[in-house]
């Protein structure tokens, strides 16, 4: 399977790239983000890398939580263009959820990407946990 996979996408990024294509955002995920937060989006959370799988939606549901997904140093600095970091966001969002924060969320675009990306951001981890404090607090609040 890997020899296949190591011949395939090789050949997948060509041929997009010969017709002048964009990647589809699951290989550009793959290239770009799949080797720290893994496949199925679990991380490394023992190594200081999120999970993404049932938490990257909660982001987009706080202030300041699409801005931070932009900015985090591995998607603000990647060479993917605005339009490609937006397409593989929007992917990550819907494929990792979790599913009732992805239901419906407004979708990112180019033009929202360029506004927010430089610099990107320094503190990572503090804003990380300060975000999903907040995502806490109003889940707690519509709750009660």
């Amino acid at each position: 399977m890997r020899t296949a996979a190591r011949v395939l996408v090789p050949l997948l990024l060509a041929g997009s790239a010969f017709a002048g294509e964009r990647n589809p955002p699951q290989i550009d995920y793959m290239l770009q983000c799949q080797g720290c937060h893994r496949a199925d989006g679990t991380g490394a959370p023992d190594q200081g890398v999120p999970a993404l799988k049932d938490s990257i939606a909660r982001f987009v549901a706080v202030p300041g939580g699409r801005e931070y997904l932009v900015r985090v140093p591995g998607a603000s600095s990647s060479p993917l263009s605005d339009a490609e970091l937006a397409d593989v966001l929007n992917w990550m969002i819907v494929s990792y959820g979790p599913a009732e924060q992805a239901e419906g969320f407004d979708p990112y675009t180019e033009e929202e990407v360029a506004a927010v990306r430089r610099p990107p951001l320094a503190r990572v981890y503090e804003l990380r946990q300060s975000l999903l404090e907040r995502f806490e607090a109003a889940s707690r609040q519509t709750a009660n």
